[in-house]
């Protein structure tokens, strides 16, 4: 970099972000990717070349139309949307943050989260402008019910988030505890988002609370139903609330490809229903494997993923990846995941692999 390139930067660009680190997504070449929760399996031959067949009549010269509409229809019927609720769609959940968190920009807003969580709700709030509040959970990965009551009524928060399960703890929190923390951010006149990346794994949903909660937003992601590719979020609720925030939504966010992609896969349900049951099954029996491993703790997961603790976090990791298997060392991230790696639940053979390699590490 020239010195004055560097001193351009330094003039034009903002410096919270010049102190920012990128979101960092690993070099999986050559590996067994295991470290981003995403579905291990690809469709079956037959239903590849359906697809390839109808994405290539698509008029890719035109912007997105009336597609995308069916797409909110056919979602919405699969999600057993509520009455009087409605969706509207994100370029994944990524951009539905970002655009919950223009939409709430006023003047001394603030964004409340547990801590850990997923990192992109204080990157989303913190390049947005608004204040960020992260209360931490528990030792046990619960939430602190006295913290975050606290926080609440202190900073009166426009938009509290809850991971349902939580990444990068994969479990479920109380309902009792987040019924007192809904009612509470509802007198403060906030919004609450639960976010539901992992409901395909997961055996409790909030989706029928908005019904009983016009502050409840739910949010989820085709991700995880195994469409981590074609980047398709919704954001579910009251039907006034999604009018005023869709306002945001940049135009053709959703591209004829992303949309044709998710009616084939929604046509297809029992196929990705029968990987998920799959992806479950070897979750419970990698629970299983890993409490027989010396010094290692496996957490509880409603999700694709399972946060272990080992003697040495770092020194696992990088014995996993040599031994050709890559998964995700959380332990930097927050002070409770000291010691902490994130494995997330692939085919069969990619977790014998997976267990073989942390074995060897141990």
């Amino acid at each position: 970099m020239t010195i004055a390139l560097a001193e351009r930067l330094q003039h034009t660009i903002r410096q919270d972000v010049q102190s920012m680190h990128a979101y960092a997504i690993q070099d999986s070449r050559g590996l067994i990717k295991l470290d981003a929760m995403e579905n291990p399996f690809p469709l079956p031959p037959q239903l590849q070349r359906e697809l390839g067949e109808r994405l290539s009549t698509l008029a890719l010269n035109r912007y997105p139309g009336p597609r995308n509409a069916e797409v909110i229809e056919r979602l919405a019927a699969f999600a057993e949307l509520p009455a009087g609720c409605r969706l509207m769609l994100g370029n994944g959940s990524d951009e539905l943050i970002d655009i919950l968190s223009v939409a709430c920009n006023r003047p001394g807003a603030t964004l409340l989260a547990p801590l850990p969580g997923f990192v992109m709700y204080e990157m989303s709030a913190r390049l947005r402008g608004l204040s960020f509040v992260g209360v931490p959970l528990t030792a046990d990965f619960e939430l602190d019910e006295a913290a975050m009551l606290a926080a609440i009524e202190q900073h009166q928060p426009a938009l509290t988030y809850i991971a349902y399960p939580n990444n990068p703890t994969a479990n479920l929190f109380d309902d009792g505890i987040i019924g007192r923390i809904v009612a509470a951010v509802g007198r403060q006149r906030g919004l609450v988002v639960f976010d539901e990346a992992y409901q395909p794994f997961s055996s409790r949903t909030r989706m029928q609370s908005l019904a009983a909660h016009e502050h409840v937003l739910v949010m989820r992601t085709l991700s995880k139903f195994g469409l981590a590719g074609v980047r398709l979020g919704y954001l579910c609720g009251a039907a006034a609330l999604i009018d005023e925030i869709d306002k945001v939504r940049p135009p053709y966010n959703v591209s004829v490809l992303n949309a044709e992609a998710t009616l084939f896969a929604l046509e297809h349900a029992d196929e990705y229903g029968r990987q998920a049951a799959l992806l479950r099954s070897e979750r419970a029996r990698l629970q299983a494997a890993l409490a027989a491993l010396p010094g290692v703790t496996a957490f509880p997961s409603e999700a694709n993923m399972i946060l272990v603790r080992v003697p040495d976090a770092r020194h696992s990791f990088e014995g996993m990846r040599a031994r050709g298997v890559l998964v995700k060392h959380i332990a930097p991230l927050h002070p409770l995941l000291a010691g902490c790696l994130r494995l997330t639940i692939g085919a069969p053979g990619e977790n014998d692999a997976m267990l073989k390699a942390l074995s060897a590490t141990l």
